[in-house]
């Protein structure tokens, strides 16, 4: 049995695998706001899963930030109190095991990669796209980390690019400016729209407003899939992935898809790329499973 924590800004969840992939229980519960408050959490977390389906499972996590090379310790989190600590030591300690742990945007790339919308092809990359925009890549099987951590982090690359309504470049939390992030998540797509019209809706607000045929929403959404196919050119560019698999809110407005693939070939070198772009399968789902599929089935150690 494999388990899988996804760790939020507001909540963690847990899961159970079975060996084939089936969820045996699943577990919700508020996120802690204080660091030994989080490793005694989880550490029950766990137990509690175990104890509902009888067995005893690896454990794998995902989680916001990621781990800096070197010193193990966790940086860039949006739960801030994960930031500059040992969380892979400190857990494994506190659950007297190893763990197995993931930037989420990884775990969800290797979920839709494994058994999800990319199932069955060997190059994967991720985006999420909503409040923020996190991203992971998947080679045969496998997240692709880079030496410092940063593979595939095209949310803080540049606009690739920008026209005049672009400039100058809005500042980003990381401290650089014109980032992806604050064009195509969910809160750059409501900032856009806001600049352009002075309206201050929230995204499903404005998609909904384009449906109902209200030509500046529309016009939005089009600036949208165009911002997304630039920041996606680059992606097919450096890495060619089979499949480019979309989550987050964002990732559920039809309209984006419309072109969006074509849009992203047109941008890169001779036109030669010729992948997909689509929806995750497993939605909000994805990176509970690909934090438990961080242990292959041939890992798994034999029960005690």
């Amino acid at each position: 049995m494999r388990i899988g924590i996804d760790y939020g800004g507001t909540k963690i969840e847990a899961a159970a695998l079975s060996e084939d992939g089936e969820v045996l229980h699943r577990r919700r519960i508020p996120t802690p706001d204080k660091y030994d408050l989080a490793l005694t959490t989880l550490r029950d977390l766990v137990a509690a899963v175990e104890a509902e389906v009888g067995r005893r499972g690896t454990v794998g996590i995902g989680t916001p930030g990621s781990l800096t090379p070197g010193t193990g310790l966790i940086r860039n989190a949006n739960s801030a109190c994960l930031n500059g600590q040992p969380f892979q030591r400190d857990l494994e300690a506190a659950l007297g095991r190893e763990v197995r742990l993931a930037n989420d945007a990884n775990c969800f790339a290797l979920s839709e990669a494994v058994d999800g919308a990319a199932a069955g092809k060997a190059s994967v990359f991720g985006l999420i796209v909503g409040t923020g925009c996190g991203a992971g890549y998947v080679l045969d099987g496998k997240v692709v980390g880079g030496a410092h951590g940063l593979a595939g982090e095209v949310g803080h690359m540049p606009l690739p690019d920008p026209g005049p309504d672009e400039l100058p470049a809005p500042a980003c939390w990381c401290g650089l400016r014109g980032c992806l992030e604050n064009w195509v998540s969910g809160t750059g797509f409501q900032r856009a729209f806001k600049a352009a019209t002075g309206r201050d809706l929230d995204p499903p607000a404005i998609v909904a407003a384009a449906r109902d045929g209200d030509a500046a929403a529309q016009e939005a959404l089009r600036r949208y899939r165009d911002r997304l196919a630039r920041g996606l050119s680059v992606v097919a560019n450096l890495m060619d992935p089979d499949v480019i698999v979309l989550g987050g809110g964002m990732s559920n407005v039809g309209q984006i898809y419309e072109g969006l693939a074509e849009a992203v070939q047109a941008r890169t070198f001779s036109g030669a790329w010729a992948g997909t772009v689509v929806p995750a399968r497993w939605g909000d789902s994805s990176g509970v499973r690909g934090a438990a599929l961080l242990w292959d089935p041939e890992e798994i150690p034999a029960p005690s």
